[in-house]
């Protein structure tokens, strides 16, 4: 009898063992496939920041590339003002002009208005100096 008891304690044991190791290698494979799972979530969510950030990034470029255009064309016809307006400049009004930007003080007023380049035009009664 003593012998059964020892076969049913070894047949018990290794039932138990191959018990311990089905479950482990089952834990094993579970977790490992749920962290493989939360990887390819975690890349997703990832991916999907980037295309995001790509998209807003994107647009950003194109409304500074219209703000550069804008800028340029504004730039161009500033100084197609400037060079018009210094040919229709006399030597004296140039003259007061420089020494107006060395000191930093504000443009005096003049005798003849000096045509704007945009902008309303004023009625007569707001010009300055005196009427002739």
């Amino acid at each position: 009898m003593r012998d059964g008891v020892i076969r049913v304690r070894g047949r018990d044991e290794m039932g138990m063992k191959l018990l311990f190791w089905e479950l482990e290698q089952h834990l094993k494979s579970s977790s490992g496939a749920s962290v493989v799972a939360i990887d390819n979530k975690i890349e997703q969510a990832m991916d999907l920041v980037k295309s995001h950030l790509m998209y807003a990034v994107r647009e950003e470029v194109e409304v500074l590339k219209e703000q550069i255009k804008e800028l340029i064309e504004r730039n161009s016809q500033l100084e197609q003002e400037n060079t018009l307006l210094k040919k229709l400049a006399s030597p004296e009004q140039m003259a007061q002009f420089q020494a107006q930007v060395q000191t930093g003080s504000p443009p005096a007023p003049t005798q003849a208005p000096v045509p704007q380049p945009s902008g309303p035009a004023l009625p007569a009664s707001h010009n300055s100096g005196p009427s002739a």
